[in-house]
């Protein structure tokens, strides 16, 4: 049984940072992409970023780029997305995901796993 269980999330002032944390179980993830996502109030889920486990590759949304950075941490089966220069527009709860196989990483009907979310608040 996959897990996923985000952290790190809270509030913020606008131009902060915050990193989030998934620490995943449950299986091998090697063969796995991890992916972050976000829902604001009213809008659909949308991608943010996301990177294959084996070799690291890195995708991200144009509006993350030089803003967000996404790692992981082999060993201690961990995803995260470091958070700077927040903006208001970035408030949303943010979820973290598994997909595993070919398809797209920006779909969220690819993923299978999701974790419950964790709230950012940016303040203006």
């Amino acid at each position: 049984q996959v897990q996923l269980k985000e952290s790190g999330g809270g509030l913020v002032q606008a131009g902060g940072s915050l990193r989030l944390s998934c620490a995943a179980s449950g299986r091998t993830f090697s063969s796995y992409v991890m992916g972050w996502f976000r829902q604001a109030p009213g809008k659909d889920r949308e991608f943010v970023a996301a990177i294959t486990w084996s070799g690291g590759r890195t995708y991200g949304a144009d509006f993350v780029k030089g803003r967000f950075t996404i790692s992981r941490d082999n060993a201690k089966n961990t995803v995260y997305l470091q958070m700077d220069s927040l903006k208001p527009e970035d408030t949303a709860v943010y979820y973290c995901a598994a997909r595993y196989g070919s398809g797209s990483n920006s779909a969220v009907y690819e993923y299978a796993y999701w974790g419950q979310g964790t709230q950012v608040t940016v303040s203006s």
